[in-house]
């Protein structure tokens, strides 16, 4: 069994995993040595070696999760959600940093529990909706239930404050609710709930800061000292890289202009130091994972494994696009890790294990697959399709 699965990994997905964690270590060094010694005092590769360190942790992470069959985490849905609840509920009692209460320090590495509780939900929908498809048409028993979990590990994430994590936990959740199988009214249902409790937040909860975010990303010259300034360093980045970039480590705006240029805006320092080029082939390295984890959930005939699948592709490419968003500014600036290359730990050790996950889902298909007679593929009924494809068949018939 063991020489089955190693013949049947896609090596080409885990082979861009480790490219992108590379690319990513060498941007985090370039972007942050500046930072390191002007801002905190500390020696030049003082983050490049944290992030070695997580970079490493999550390669291990990666290849146990690699090997472990998924159909287990269906298994242990009750821990892994009782485990997120609470995770999101002891943090609001710990120390605030920066604003918010969003990490847990053990061993001087900080966790942050809305970065688990991505991959938790999308754990808990895809174990829901696929017990549920018998009578996911009833709103009571198949919609009510996980609509509460989901408000509830929304509203805990947003108290922290944490809106970047907040958004990309909601709109992960509505990918996998509209593959689900769920009637059209109850799907439109839902999205107004939650479209009306989203309003109500931005309209009545954000605070005078948060609100700077949004008027930082639509209006940064009328405070190009203040909320705008960030916006429009990247945008300086950016626009002086041209197609093939200064050259890796020749970056102008991290020395001191781009705040935190490590993190949230590595993008920026990207484009400025290797072009147009140098984001293309990130972004085509992130969009190969987004659309094989879409091809591996359309493909695999268990529901809880194809929803799995899509919604961890649908998390990757939503983070991607949030990221993406703030740093040309046509979404507010929310803190949000671009994936695989930004400084972070728990936003790394997260999605190596999203895709540890994805890598042993899309493994069981091949494996599948290989075992089926050439004419039983050819022939395949419709109930033997995937569940994106018997979905659109339940929302006819409804």
């Amino acid at each position: 069994m063991l020489k089955k699965m190693f013949k049947n990994y896609d090596y080409a997905m885990i082979a861009i995993v480790l490219i992108l964690c590379g690319i990513g270590l060498v941007m985090v060094y370039s972007a942050s040595m500046i930072v390191a010694v002007m801002e905190y005092e500390f020696s030049s590769d003082h983050f490049f070696k944290r992030h070695l360190l997580w970079v490493i942790m999550g390669i291990v992470v990666f290849f146990v999760f690699m090997m472990l069959p998924y159909k287990m985490y269906q298994k242990l849905i009750i821990p892994i959600t009782l485990g997120m609840l609470c995770s999101l509920v002891l943090v609001l009692f710990g120390e605030e940093t920066n604003g918010a209460k969003s990490w847990f320090e053990i061993g001087g590495f900080k966790i942050q529990p809305a970065e688990y509780a991505k991959i938790g939900i999308i754990m808990y929908l895809a174990s829901v909706f696929s017990k549920k498809q018998s009578y996911i048409s009833d709103f009571k028993k198949g919609v009510i239930p996980p609509l509460t979990v989901l408000v509830l590990v929304c509203g805990l994430v947003f108290i922290q404050p944490d809106l970047g994590s907040m958004a990309i936990i909601g709109l992960s959740a509505s990918v996998i609710i509209f593959c689900s199988g769920m009637k059209w009214k109850h799907l439109f249902m839902m999205i107004g709930f939650i479209g009306s409790v989203g309003f109500i937040a931005f309209k009545f909860f954000l605070s005078a800061e948060q609100l700077s975010r949004f008027t930082g990303a639509y209006r940064p010259f009328e405070d190009p000292l203040g909320d705008g300034m960030q916006l429009i360093n990247g945008y300086l980045a950016v626009g002086t890289g041209g197609l093939f970039g200064k050259g890796l480590g020749q970056s102008i705006q991290k020395y001191g202009f781009l705040s935190h240029p490590h993190t949230d805006f590595i993008i920026a320092i990207v484009a400025e130091e290797l072009g147009f080029i140098g984001v293309f082939v990130i972004l085509l390295l992130l969009m190969y994972i987004v659309f094989k984890g879409l091809y591996t959930g359309l493909h695999c005939k268990d529901a809880f494994g194809s929803l799995l699948a899509i919604g961890i592709s649908g998390m990757i490419g939503i983070q991607t696009i949030v990221n993406l968003g703030a740093a040309s500014g046509i979404l507010p600036i929310t803190g949000v890790t671009l994936p695989f290359i930004s400084y972070g730990g728990s936003s790394l050790i997260l999605l190596m294990m999203s895709m540890g996950i994805l890598v042993n889902i899309s493994m069981f298909v091949k494996y599948r697959k290989q075992k089926q007679p050439p004419a039983e593929q050819s022939n395949t009924s419709i109930n033997q399709r995937p569940k994106l494809k018997v979905v659109s068949q339940q929302r006819v018939t409804h």
